[in-house]
């Protein structure tokens, strides 16, 4: 497997891990929301994944194409709401093409 294979196939990973996290992220939350600068913030510090908020937006849209949130512009912000889809996903109800499913819960 050449390098940038490798490289593609990681990021594919990455990204796909990346939605599950919000998508966790934003079923903890009360009211089911979060702001992009909020899930960066999530996504660095406690998952290590150092990604800048471009690369988070372009997840939140791929997330609210599929069905799984809304996404709403504030300033230089998006500010993400949990759709029934998305929180189903998060519940291992359905499966959401490009976004890793949940673990099992452990017994």
């Amino acid at each position: 497997m050449s390098e940038a294979s490798r490289q593609a196939k990681r990021e594919a990973w990455l990204m796909e891990q990346a939605r599950l996290i919000i998508l966790k992220e934003l079923a903890q939350d009360v009211g089911g929301s979060a702001t992009s600068d909020w899930l960066e913030k999530v996504l660095r510090d406690e998952f290590g994944v150092p990604r800048d908020r471009p690369w988070v937006h372009a997840q939140l849209a791929y997330l609210a194409e599929m069905g799984a949130v809304s996404v709403t512009d504030a300033g230089s912000v998006k500010v993400a709401v949990l759709l029934r889809a998305g929180r189903r996903h998060v519940n291992r109800e359905i499966a959401i093409e490009g976004v890793q499913r949940p673990s099992d819960p452990v017994a």
